[in-house]
């Protein structure tokens, strides 16, 4: 009888191993990789990171963590036993596919430098220990470098930002007479939401037009954490703080658009568009403030595709009719869709009838297959964090963008939705019944995200930003009436010691 049992139980454990996929071949931690900017001295980051690709003993790359109990660690302290230092550094994030991202934050300077020990049990894998020439400043040190160029290749910024190309098509020059003119009148008004900065010899000054400028502690903060790292050109500019894109006028009208830099751009608009205060903030304060951030959502993303709920997914406010559809067609479709509303401010009126839902924890957002990204003012926000975890991405067709969508393909890296919803669960079948097709868009999709979302890219876009504008504006900034420093954090100078001899060009 025992035998019987025994026979009968072999198919199913054969079919669950195949399944789960043969094991894999042990780790090797030599052949494992290790890469990214945080083995650089010189990349200077609010958290610094970098890479772990684990290989096994043939050679090939793990395509999930490796079994058993042996992990990965790592150990971030410097190299001179009498500089003491706060490091703080988290365990490795296991991104499920086989790689990891390794976090750490510098709370003070190292002068001498710092040792990097990756570890797979007592061995040290690939290239460890890497050792980090001093000094390696912290987020808060004020010594920019003086090359922008240096900087901008030190920290591999692409050559082409396709976004600020086409941003800056509609200003063949800029005139600050006209902006300084009209800017003020036309949206500076008690209801407006724009800071009027300068940057002059690498300090930032500003002043507030209108009422709703309490998010210039964004533009604030991201400003002067460029200018403590690099030399940034002299310039004027106007930022919107707003959620809608402000600038309207064509190209060809008479006067003709003024060149506005917003967090979000639009199809019938000309504003110049940065990355929005969410990501920028979260980017920030990683590690310290928040706990959703670009880095780590990426270690965070709910269980294996096959174990998922099959169904799309949906929480938020109610800051668009849309939302609302969701809502209501999750009613009547429970088998295809969860979605529901978190918080009524614009429909009052709908939450008796619509019900509302409980607040979800964003990772676990990630315990479904499908999700579905749909607008809220403008583009919503959480949009990046979608694309950087492993689910699909449903996307709603949308005439608001951010930054980075320029770069991104429907049906390549998210499935497409029409603006009334009318095809959403079509599109929710079509995923269901082509599983192998909607994991590769959502794996292609998420690959994409990683890439072009890494903190130091952000950095990159910033300043190209800038740089662009600077080379655009035919007047020379000034320091205008009312206008008053933006200072650098009180402790950034009092613990950092700026030396002359700049790590920048050594590693070049």
């Amino acid at each position: 009888m025992r035998r019987l049992a025994r026979a009968l139980l072999l198919p199913l454990q054969l079919a669950l191993l195949a399944a789960a996929g043969a094991p894999e071949a042990p780790v090797s931690a030599r052949r494992s990789l290790v890469w990214g900017p945080g083995l650089q001295a010189a990349v200077v980051l609010p958290v610094r990171y970098f890479y772990l690709q684990a290989v096994n003993s043939e050679g090939h790359n793990l395509t999930r963590a490796p079994p058993g109990q042996t992990s990965f660690k790592v150990v971030v302290k410097s190299l001179s036993p009498k500089e003491l230092v706060r490091i703080h550094v988290p365990k490795p994030l296991d991104r499920n596919d086989g790689t990891f991202l390794i976090r750490y934050r510098m709370y003070e300077t190292v002068n001498e430098g710092l040792k990097i020990e990756v570890l797979y049990g007592d061995e040290h894998v690939a290239q460890s220990p890497y050792i980090l020439k001093g000094p390696v400043y912290h987020e808060y040190c004020e010594c920019p470098e003086e090359d922008p160029q240096a900087w901008q290749t030190i920290l591999s910024c692409p050559t082409e930002e396709p976004q600020i190309a086409k941003d800056f098509t509609s200003f063949a020059s800029i005139n600050l007479q006209q902006m300084l003119n009209e800017v003020p009148k036309r949206f500076g008004d008690e209801r407006g939401a724009v800071v009027h900065y300068t940057i002059l010899n690498n300090h930032i000054y500003r002043r507030s037009l209108g009422k709703y400028t309490d998010f210039k502690m964004f533009s604030d903060e991201i400003l002067l954490s460029l200018a403590r790292k690099v030399l940034l050109p002299d310039l004027e500019f106007y930022i919107n703080l707003g959620d809608w894109p402000l600038e309207h006028r064509k190209v060809n009208e008479t006067p003709g658009p003024v060149p506005i830099i917003s967090w979000c751009g639009s199809l019938d608009s000309r504003d110049i568009i940065l990355p929005t205060y969410d990501i920028t903030h979260s980017t920030l304060e990683a590690m310290r403030g928040v706990t959703n951030d670009l880095l780590s959502i990426q270690g965070n993303t709910g269980p294996s595709w096959i174990n998922k709920t099959e169904k799309a997914f949906f929480r938020g406010r109610d800051s668009r009719e849309e939302r609302l559809q969701l809502v209501q067609l999750s009613k009547e479709n429970p088998q295809l869709l969860d979605a529901g509303i978190t918080g009524y401010f614009f429909f009052q009126e709908k939450e008796k009838e619509l019900g509302k839902a409980k607040l979800t924890g964003f990772f676990d957002f990630f315990k479904y297959k499908y999700q579905v990204n749909v607008d809220g003012t403008v583009a919503a926000y959480r949009y990046p964090y979608l694309m950087l975890g492993d689910s699909l991405v449903l996307k709603q067709d949308s005439p608001y963008y951010e930054h980075f969508y320029m770069a991104l393909k429907p049906w390549k890296h998210y499935v497409p939705i029409k603006r009334n919803l009318s095809d959403l669960l079509e599109k929710v079948k079509w995923a269901k019944e082509n599983d192998e097709e909607a994991k590769k868009i959502a794996k292609e999709g998420q690959l994409t995200a990683r890439d072009l979302l890494q903190p130091h890219r952000l950095y990159c876009y910033y300043y190209r930003v800038l740089q662009k504008y600077a080379e655009h504006q035919a007047s020379k900034p000034e320091i205008r009436d009312g206008m008053e420093l933006v200072p650098q954090p009180e402790d950034s100078t009092s613990i950092c010691e700026c030396h002359r001899k700049n790590p920048l060009r050594e590693e070049l």
